[in-house]
């Protein structure tokens, strides 16, 4: 273990970078292997107790999952020709190999701990029905019409899935088939029953989670508004209620309608529930709005008490891009241009201006929060980070090497990477400039619904791109440079402070907050470049700031006096193998940080991104093992990253 400490004299600045290249354990418990200190240890056990495992009172596993991903029940997924149900998708999860819809072997690295299946609330089952041909499908043109076109497969397929959309984007799915695919039909209510019954019977606590969700899928002329619901219940609470859809009579597309929703759930079942919106990137500003709403109300004391209380997370990586940062918000942050797509709505009928940036990613909308809290006395946007795939294809897929795209269209083919995702008369979203993004990682006690969601809840959650690196992050007052001997850090950090998504307040007199923060590379993935703390603040005349500081790098590099490492990592890829080498960067970074710009009396937040060395993308996986045409214009390298929840500072 190599440490380096440096003091910026006469400021509150300690940098410690940690440059540690030991032999890694496995993700799940690394980071809380070793002796505590006896302190720590009469601190938080009941007991004092010499084995540091025995009646730990904080969250001391990470659980790999997601949020966002559709199965062929999703009407859209289905006519792309996705033919995989629930079933499909757990067993995949749960690390079986199965095949994919085009007929494909497909299997995970390693299966992932817990799971939510969120297909679309509106016309659940349509598309497994349009695949039949069933007798009330064809009794109307248009779903004869979709049904014929689906049978055709390739183009008139392609064709048919974005005429349904197009028709349920501009609500002009026929009356008869919306009335067979809505809340109260009996085809309606026996889907919703299965999937239900399939997340219960897959459950198995303490090996497998399945919580029951579903996605309100609010899309007006093409601005994403998505929420995917997460229930905290099992079926005997789940079963009581129909999930809400957007498409009138019966469904709306006002998210209060949707906060109303969650509350007569809990009112109902006597259980718990969530949402978290994704996709800001594409609402063309209205995701994260600061005056009016979309559906025509305004940003008022009511309807930030409603988002703050019913969305604590939010999916700001996934398939549709990533949503932390815009190189147009965030100029001196060299790493915000990160698998951007900006080019418009979600169908692209209005194009991107740079004016609504501001109101669509997830470090503006931190920032934007501070003032709304200032001015209502609440913030709206204190979430805390999630990363999900959104896959259409039933697989839960976020690697580079094992992407399987988007839609059943998109899963691996020497052809994909060319073939546009959406193309409209402004505008084309090109097939390689789709993501292979990401999981979510979830402090819990333990690999059940309960303590899943509850982790959700208190935010102690972060996202990656795809990577499983095991990250913490504590906030508090007296951390220091000695806090990072132990081999066991967070018996120090839950003891002296909070960890990500948690709350500071009411500095004490002549001090700055400390941050903790340590990482873990994936054990099969790619070594470690650097970690930053990124913060952001609401000054005295109610302006909103930003400032990056690389608290941890690897390979020795230095730190300059403004907080920030100039040197890039280097870039080890072979582009004709598809492949890379840990000769660069750092199995492990951890860090002790004090804010030397703290002011005790402003509003502030800070979240730690953790970035590896650049390894290959998916396209260039394509290009090797393929023969793909790659087109000129796709990148061939990335640096995957991991996003922590914020902790938030208040006076």
């Amino acid at each position: 273990m190599e440490a380096k400490t440096g003091w910026k004299t006469g400021s509150l600045t300690v940098f410690v970078c940690l440059l540690m290249v030991l032999t890694l354990p496995g993700p799940t418990l690394a980071s809380d292997i070793g002796s505590p200190s006896p302190a720590a240890i009469s601190g938080l056990y009941p007991g004092k107790a010499y084995s540091p495992y025995a009646q730990r009172s904080f969250p001391s596993q990470v659980f790999w999952g997601e949020t966002h991903l559709h199965t062929g029940v999703s009407l859209d997924a289905g006519l792309f020709g996705c033919i995989l149900g629930h079933e499909d998708g757990y067993r995949f999860a749960r690390g079986e190999e199965i095949k994919s819809s085009t007929g494909l072997p497909v299997k995970l690295s390693r299966p992932l701990d817990w799971l939510v299946i969120a297909d679309h609330s509106d016309m659940m089952g349509i598309a497994f029905d349009i695949q039949k041909g069933t007798p009330n499908v064809l009794a109307v043109p248009k779903g004869k019409e979709w049904h014929e076109g689906f049978k055709k497969g390739g183009e008139a397929a392609g064709k048919a899935a974005f005429d349904l959309i197009t028709h349920f984007a501009q609500m002009k799915v026929p009356e008869k088939l919306l009335n067979d695919y809505s809340p109260g039909s009996k085809i309606y209510d026996s889907v919703w029953e299965d999937i239900i019954e399939t997340a219960d019977r897959f459950n198995d606590p303490g090996r497998f989670t399945a919580l029951i969700g579903f996605e309100w899928t609010s899309v007006p002329k093409g601005f994403n508004l998505h929420r995917n619901v997460i229930l905290r219940d099992d079926g005997n609470r789940a079963s009581q209620v129909l999930p809400l859809t957007t498409l009138p009579p019966l469904g709306t597309q006002d998210p209060l309608d949707l906060y109303q929703w969650l509350a007569d759930y809990e009112a109902k079942t006597g259980g718990q529930s969530l949402a978290i919106a994704h996709n800001g990137n594409l609402s063309n500003g209205w995701m994260f709005p600061l005056t009016d709403t979309y559906a025509g109300g305004k940003v008022d004391k009511n309807y930030v008490e409603l988002r703050a209380k019913w969305e604590p997370l939010y999916e700001m990586t996934q398939i549709k891009g990533d949503g932390e940062a815009h190189p147009v918000l965030s100029p001196n942050d060299e790493f915000a241009d990160f698998e951007t797509l900006d080019k418009g709505n979600l169908d692209l009928t209005e194009v991107k201006k740079d004016e609504m940036l501001q109101r669509e990613y997830a470090r503006e909308a931190l920032k934007n929060g501070l003032a709304l809290e200032q001015k209502f006395g609440t913030n709206p946007y204190k979430f805390g980070m999630v990363g999900a795939t959104d896959s259409h294809t039933g697989l839960s897929t976020a690697e580079e090497d094992n992407f399987f795209g988007k839609a059943t269209s998109a899963e691996p083919s020497a052809t994909r990477a060319a073939h546009p995702f959406i193309k409209s008369a402004l505008g084309t979203i090109e097939g390689y400039e789709l993501s292979a993004s990401g999981y979510q990682g979830v402090w819990a006690s333990e690999n059940t619904r309960h303590a899943i969601f509850d982790a959700m809840e208190r935010k102690e959650t972060y996202a990656t791109t795809g990577p499983r690196m095991a990250v913490r992050f504590f906030g508090g007052w007296d951390f220091n440079n000695y806090d990072l001997r132990s081999r066991a850090p967070a018996f120090i950090g839950y003891e002296k402070g909070v960890p990500m998504g948690g709350d500071l307040t009411n500095a004490p007199k002549g001090k700055a907050p400390t941050f903790m923060v340590y990482a873990l590379r994936d054990p099969i993935g790619a070594n470690l470049d650097r970690i930053p703390i990124i913060k952001g603040w609401l000054d005295n005349k109610n302006k909103t700031h930003e400032r990056i500081f690389d608290v941890a790098v690897s390979d020795g590099r230095k730190i300059d006096k403004d907080g920030r490492c100039k040197t890039p990592v280097g870039n080890t890829v072979d582009l004709e193998a598809a492949n890379w080498t840990n000769t660069i960067g750092a199995s492990e970074l951890a860090a002790v940080w004090i804010d030397p710009d703290f002011d005790a009396g402003q509003k502030a937040f800070y979240y730690a991104r953790v970035l590896e060395i650049p390894t290959p993308r998916w396209v260039l996986y394509d290009k090797v093992r393929l023969g793909a045409v790659i087109p000129k214009e796709a990148k061939l390298t990335l640096q995957e990253r991991a996003y922590t929840s914020p902790i938030w500072y208040t006076p």
